[in-house]
């Protein structure tokens, strides 16, 4: 009886710990997070730092692969969906002929290019 106790006991103790190791784009996804506290911390912005710090204790409860393929694909289309805004913008400012809009809404839409890009990018294997 007691040497089964012992065993439970080895094995309730060591679930956690399988269960705290992540996948690589977690724990990319982490790092990131640290050195936002890092950041924050030198800037003295307390908010950021705590709203981090539940970013980070959520990261380590709650982080899949999964889950973070979920907020990566929510993000392309939100990128893509604000790429195609800024386009119809730039449609609208050439038919005007104002060569100052028309070169705001290019640039406008080089940016909303740019972070569809970086949407678009691979989770960390």
């Amino acid at each position: 009886m007691k040497s089964y106790i012992l065993g439970l006991i080895a094995v309730l103790s060591s679930s956690p710990l399988l269960a705290a190791e992540q996948s690589p784009a977690c724990l990319a996804k982490r790092a990131e997070i640290e050195k936002g506290i890092s950041a924050a911390q030198a800037r003295g912005n307390t908010r950021e730092v705590r709203g981090l710090q539940r970013a980070l204790r959520a990261n380590i409860s709650h982080c899949t692969t999964a889950s973070l393929e979920a907020e990566r694909n929510q993000k392309i289309e939100n990128a893509k969906a604000k790429l195609a805004k800024r386009q119809a913008e730039l449609a609208r400012a050439e038919r005007t002929g104002d060569a100052r809009k028309i070169a705001q809404r290019r640039a406008k839409v080089e940016e909303a290019r740019q972070k569809l890009s970086e949407a678009q990018q691979p989770l960390p294997q």
